[in-house]
């Protein structure tokens, strides 16, 4: 199976669930990255999803390309109008030769074929392009007891069926190639104030959950999930969540 067959099939008819819990980037992070671009004509949201992140990059540039191998998470990308939604692989898209501005991959670097993936970012960017290869890590809460919790989960209980591939984004890509001139980039993170509910609807949508589930381990997340809820106390009580965010930066 190809990269691009087995991303597509690691998130086939997960769109909806995607949009209705998964994270979202803060409005400072696009700021920064359009701050970086001397151009805004056009940018590129490589490995889009649902297009969140499509959505925040159209606010700063006249013409966004939001491009996934998905057809179920283009389906579920809410239309924008200066945002042309596509279902290609990341490492041929439709975007003409040397005219790219910014190049975003968010939350899907780990998935590419990175030597075509970089052969074809050297293709459409235009001089002085941006390209942000963009994770975010690991989550806490903000509760000592749920995050220990949380943790043993993630690490212990849950951490073997996450494919080989989650591992770069726990390292925020650096063990990446990145054969481009590196630029600094602040520390960020993401922030959600979150009710125990809304909690493990997202965890739920892991793709490591779903494969211990076919694997028979359906008992695992239950046994989080109850272990979970005696700890959380007032299940309507929202507790910060934080995912620390990480850049592989560069200029072409």
């Amino acid at each position: 199976m190809t990269q691009d067959n087995l991303a597509a099939s690691h998130f086939q008819n997960a769109g909806e669930s995607y949009a209705k819990y998964r994270p979202t980037y803060p409005a400072e992070l696009v700021e920064f990255l359009a701050s970086q671009c001397q151009q805004h004509n056009l940018a590129l949201d490589v490995g889009c999803g649902n297009g969140q992140f499509s959505g925040m990059i159209a606010k700063h540039f006249r013409q966004v390309l939001a491009t996934d191998v998905s057809a179920s998470q283009i389906e579920n990308a809410a239309p924008v109008p200066n945002i042309r939604f596509a279902v290609e692989p990341a490492e041929h898209c439709s975007a003409e030769d040397a005219s790219l501005n910014l190049i975003v991959a968010a939350q899907s670097a780990h998935w590419f074929d990175l030597a075509s993936f970089y052969e074809e970012v050297r293709r459409v960017s235009a001089p002085e392009c941006v390209l942000a290869l963009v994770s975010y890590g690991v989550l806490s809460i903000n509760h000592n007891e749920c995050n220990a919790r949380f943790r043993q989960f993630y690490y212990d209980e849950i951490g073997s069926y996450w494919p080989p591939e989650r591992q770069h984004v726990d390292s925020g890509y650096a063990s990446f190639e990145f054969p481009f001139q590196e630029l600094e980039s602040p520390e960020m993170s993401i922030e959600r104030e979150w009710t125990l509910e809304q909690f493990l609807g997202y965890v739920r949508t892991w793709s490591s959950v779903k494969v211990a589930a076919k694997a028979g381990k359906q008992s695992l997340m239950k046994s989080f999930a109850k272990e979970l809820t005696s700890l959380w106390g007032d299940p309507q009580q929202p507790r910060k969540i934080s995912w620390p965010i990480a850049m592989r930066l560069g200029r072409l």
